[in-house]
């Protein structure tokens, strides 16, 4: 499975850093998750493109994860593709509709499917086994945790997760043990009067005990330019003792 990060901003744009989105692939299968502003510039420099994706798992409905959404079903629309499934927590259908109720001549164009999902029991995007976890933001979300198509596996024992944004707590950490790769909100560094995301400090002490072999720090706010290096040995000064990254765009893992 490779992850591509599409997006590893906020939603304060910065020139290198578009909002929130991330491309997982799995031979010929594809799954977008999120797809904020800037997120379709990114996936057109990709071999599949925004052609080759047909699913997108949205984490929660703020705008820097869901703005490119409509963008998306109208450049598919136009590359002659003709369908997309849209993949999400509670709410996802009304967000789709009222998109649609606002660009009416965009409806119709594709065959759209909207499903809705919890953390209740696991579900599969585009071939992908997926479990899901409640995040705690200012909004309701769910953070991912991912197996890929080609190993017969759950969700839950899955190499990949994916936060969202989210507050770092035990829970979350819980929920990601085990994985080879976290790609975990850490919107801000240390010193910033901030709730609903956490700092790095906040982040390692809560993935101490995890047992997790790359953290990915992403949905970085402008406030973050220039201390990345601080912020990674933060993360680990606090009790995490895997290895650091702070991602960025284009930036491709094999997980």
């Amino acid at each position: 499975m490779e992850l591509t990060v599409l997006g590893s901003g906020s939603a304060m744009p910065v020139p290198d850093r578009a909002q929130a989105g991330y491309l997982l692939t799995d031979g010929d299968r594809r799954l977008l998750v999120d797809c904020g502003e800037g997120v379709l510039h990114r996936l057109a420099e990709t071999d599949p493109g925004y052609e080759g994706v047909s699913t997108v798992l949205l984490t929660h409905h703020h705008l820097d994860h869901v703005a490119a959404l409509l963008p998306l079903v109208k450049a598919r629309w136009l590359a002659g593709a003709d369908h997309l499934e849209v993949v999400g927590p509670t709410g996802t259908k009304t967000l789709v509709d009222g998109l649609f109720d606002v660009h009416e001549y965009l409806d119709g164009r594709i065959d759209l499917s909207v499903r809705e999902v919890s953390a209740a029991r696991s579900f599969s995007a585009a071939g992908f086994g997926v479990a899901a976890r409640e995040t705690r933001h200012s909004m309701d979300g769910l953070a991912y945790r991912f197996s890929p198509p080609s190993v017969d596996a759950p969700g839950e024992t899955g190499p990949l997760a994916i936060s969202g944004d989210t507050e770092a707590f035990a829970g979350m950490a819980s929920f990601a043990d085990g994985s080879e790769v976290v790609v975990h909100d850490c919107s801000f560094p240390d010193g910033t009067d901030v709730s609903n995301h956490p700092n790095p400090t906040e982040l390692g002490r809560a993935f101490a005990d995890a047992d997790v072999g790359r953290l990915l720090l992403s949905h970085l706010y402008p406030h973050t330019g220039g201390r990345e290096r601080e912020m990674a040995r933060s993360v680990r000064d606090a009790g995490f003792s895997g290895e650091v990254e702070v991602a960025r765009d284009g930036l491709v893992v094999e997980v």
